[in-house]
């Protein structure tokens, strides 16, 4: 019976992991199905495995590699690394199709991009200088959804409001940074600047990532009324 359930739970982490990497849509019900059977079967390995000694101490281990960077002290993100590393994110998904409810290579939404490009900055980041702020933040952009229109309405308070609105044909770039998010009062579409006037998109009528020139390029919505919003750890960063 134990032999079987450990059977299960791997070919379920394994089907879990094929899911994430084949299918781009991130779902609750998909984490919550690949993190139940991996806990099953790391359950049924160490009951297996128990009289083991060298087995039983790996796998009381493991757990603690989860664990311990999300318990370590946050420190203040060096903004400048943090927004650089986003932007270059940002750009390596130019050319990805357009798939709603996607965050992955395989296919990506408007809200998506931003999101999956600050996210694997974050997780850059954190491991690069073990800064536990930058990993819990990881960890709960991974774990929390947030649309178009949840970010614009200030949700979880991931996104701060600059203050600024019209069109990007219009407005004035000046006070702009690249990483910057302009999303269209209808809550229904978000782009990010992308420096030098240009802004990158997962466009859903292109069908793809790309890069445009705001003053330049035509593209519908480059004339539809939006909001400016800021990543608020790209706006200050309070230490957590």
């Amino acid at each position: 019976m134990l032999r079987r359930l450990i059977l299960i739970g791997t070919i379920g982490a394994l089907l879990g992991i094929a899911v994430i990497y084949f299918i781009p849509v991130s779902s609750t019900v998909i984490k919550l199905g690949f993190l139940g059977c991996v806990g099953v079967a790391w359950a049924g390995l160490l009951i297996l495995l128990w009289k083991r000694k060298p087995a039983r101490i790996v796998l009381l281990i493991l757990p603690l590699g989860l664990i311990i960077p999300l318990s370590l002290p946050g420190r203040e993100i060096a903004t400048d690394e943090l927004r650089e590393d986003y932007v270059k994110r940002l750009s390596e998904y130019e050319g990805t199709i357009y798939f709603w409810g996607g965050e992955s290579a395989k296919g990506i939404d408007c809200s998506g991009l931003p999101r999956k490009a600050f996210r694997d900055a974050l997780l850059s980041y954190g491991l690069k200088h073990a800064n536990g702020q930058a990993f819990r933040a990881f960890v709960e952009q991974w774990w929390l959804d947030a649309s178009a229109k949840a970010l614009g309405e200030g949700y979880r308070g991931y996104a701060a409001q600059l203050g600024i609105e019209g069109t990007i044909r219009e407005m004035e770039y000046g006070p702009l940074v690249a990483g910057d998010l302009a999303i269209t009062k209808s809550g229904i579409h978000v782009l990010a600047y992308a420096g030098d006037g240009k802004w990158i998109q997962a466009d859903p009528g292109i069908g793809s990532v790309i890069t445009l020139d705001g003053r330049k390029d035509d593209n519908g919505w480059f004339t539809t009324p939006v909001t400016l919003h800021r990543w608020q750890l790209l706006n200050h960063t309070k230490v957590q």
